[in-house]
C-alpha cells in the first residue's frame, strides 16, 4: 500500500462520533481497505448506514484497494440466492468487484486462512462478449447471444466481520461483498439455443470433498431463476451506475451453495451435472 493509504487508516483510530452517517469519509474508507487488505476484521463506520451510504462507502474502497490489487478484470453478484439472502440480512443482490490478483486457477492450493472469516461456495462465472447488449438482453436465451463462454468457478469469499451474523446490506456494500478469492474452471463456449439457456437453470451443482461427500447442492434456478439473470442484472447495474462492462469481463454470477468454512487440508470440488460435459473445478486448502 501507499504511506497515504496507510496513514489515512491508522488516523480513524482518532474519530469518534455518534452522528448520523452519510457517505462514509475517505478516512473510513481508507480504514475499511486497509482492514480488508491486511485480513484484519473490519470496523463499521459510526451511525446507522444506509444501503446508500454503503455503495458510496465501496467505491470508495475500490479506489484504495486498486492500490494493492491492481487492475479489476469483472464483478460478481452477491446475495443473488434467497437462502444467502436470509443468512446475510439483506434480500436484494448487491455488486462486488473482481480484481486480477483474486482470480487462481483450476486445482490451486490456497490457505484455510485466505481472509478474516473465509468461506467456500459453488458459483459460476460467464465471460462478456458483447457488453452493450448484455445489458439489453430480456432473457436468459438472449443474453447467451452476447456471452463468450461459461465457466465453472469456486468463489472464496470472506465474511471479513467479527460477528458476520450482524451484517446488513450496507456493511455487505462497503467491504465489496466480500470478495477475496476465487478459482475459475475451464471455459465452456456460449452456444445461443434454448437448449443450453434451460441447462443453465436446471443443472444440479454440487460441492463435494476428496473422498466424494457431497457438502451441499443445489439446483442451477437457485440464483434468480435462471443464472444468466444476474448476468444481465449485473450488466443493467453498471451501466446505471455509468460504469459499463467491457469484452472479456468476468461475472461472477452468485451461489448455489451454503457458505462453508474451509479447513486445513480439505480439498473440495464444484461439478455442474446437465452443462455440457459435466464440468468441475477444484481447490485444495493448506
Amino acid at each position: 500500500m501507499k504511506t497515504s493509504f496507510a496513514t489515512l487508516a491508522l488516523g480513524l483510530t482518532a474519530l469518534a462520533s455518534t452522528a448520523q452517517a452519510a457517505c462514509p469519509t475517505d478516512l473510513e474508507a481508507a480504514a475499511v481497505a486497509a482492514a480488508i487488505v491486511a485480513r484484519q476484521p473490519v470496523v463499521a463506520p459510526a451511525g446507522e448506514m444506509s444501503v446508500e451510504d454503503g455503495l458510496c462507502g465501496r467505491d470508495k474502497v475500490l479506489r484504495f484497494l486498486a492500490q494493492t490489487y491492481g487492475e479489476a478484470v469483472g464483478y460478481k453478484a452477491g446475495l443473488t440466492n434467497p437462502a444467502v439472502q436470509r443468512r446475510l440480512n439483506y434480500n436484494a443482490p448487491l455488486r462486488g468487484t473482481l480484481f486480477k490478483s483474486m482470480i487462481v486457477a483450476d486445482g490451486a492450493e490456497v490457505p484455510a486462512a485466505f481472509g478474516t472469516r473465509p468461506v467456500f461456495e459453488a458459483d459460476l462465472v460467464v465471460e462478456v462478449g458483447d457488453p452493450v447488449r448484455l445489458a439489453k438482453a430480456a432473457t436468459p436465451q438472449e443474453a447467451l447471444r452476447y456471452i463468450k463462454s461459461v465457466r465453472p468457478f469456486i468463489e472464496l469469499p470472506d465474511l471479513m466481520v467479527d460477528d458476520p451474523s450482524r451484517l446488513g446490506g450496507a456493511m455487505l456494500a462497503m467491504i465489496n461483498v466480500g470478495a477475496r478469492l476465487g478459482v475459475l474452471g475451464q471455459p465452456i463456449a456460449a452456444r445461443h439455443d434454448k437448449a443450453l439457456a434451460e441447462a443453465l437453470a436446471t443443472m444440479t451443482v454440487t460441492i463435494a470433498d476428496e473422498a466424494g461427500t457431497v457438502i451441499d447442492s443445489g439446483k442451477g434456478s437457485a440464483i434468480l431463476g435462471n443464472p444468466l439473470n444476474a448476468a444481465i442484472w449485473l450488466a443493467q447495474d453498471l451501466a446505471r451506475a455509468g460504469t459499463p462492462l467491457k469484452r472479456g469481463d468476468l461475472l461472477s454470477l452468485g451461489s448455489f451453495t451454503k457458505l462453508t468454512p474451509p479447513k486445513p487440508g480439505m480439498a473440495v470440488t464444484a461439478r455442474y451435472e446437465g452443462l455440457p460435459g459435466n464440468p468441475a473445478v477444484r481447490v485444495k486448502f493448506r
